[in-house]
C-alpha cells in the first residue's frame, strides 16, 4: 500500500506563486515517474507535469514556462513550482505516483 499526501495549495492573486508538495510512503521500492494532474470544475483530469526516474520532466503546452516540476528522491517527494498564475489554473491539483497511487487533492484558487 502506498499513501500520496499533497500540501501548498491555496488561494493567490493573479501573477502570485505557489509550491506544491507530494510525498509518497509506504511499500515503495523503486524509483518512479510522478505527475502532476489538475481537474477544474465539470472538466476533465488533465496532466500538467511529470517527472521520470531519470528526472526527465513533461509539462502541458498550458504551463510551460510557468511551472517546474522537481523531486528530491530520498524523499520520495515531487514538487511543483507555480509563478505567474492566472485564473485558468484554478483547479483541484492532484498527484499521482507511478504504482497507480493517487493523492487526495489540494485547491488552489487563482483569484483577486
Amino acid at each position: 500500500q502506498v499513501q500520496v499526501v499533497e500540501s501548498g495549495g491555496g488561494l493567490v492573486e493573479p501573477g502570485g506563486s505557489l509550491r506544491l508538495s507530494c510525498t509518497a510512503s509506504g511499500s515503495i521500492s523503486g524509483i518512479y515517474t510522478m505527475a502532476w494532474y489538475r481537474q477544474a470544475p465539470g472538466k476533465q483530469r488533465d496532466l500538467v507535469a511529470s517527472i521520470t526516474s531519470g528526472n526527465r520532466t513533461n509539462y502541458a503546452d498550458s504551463v510551460k514556462g510557468r511551472f517546474t516540476i522537481s523531486r528530491e528522491y530520498a524523499k520520495n517527494t515531487v514538487y511543483l513550482q507555480m509563478n505567474s498564475l492566472k485564473p485558468e489554473d484554478t483547479a483541484v491539483y492532484y498527484c499521482y505516483h507511478g504504482l497507480g497511487y493517487w493523492g487526495q487533492g489540494t485547491q488552489v484558487t487563482v483569484s483577486s
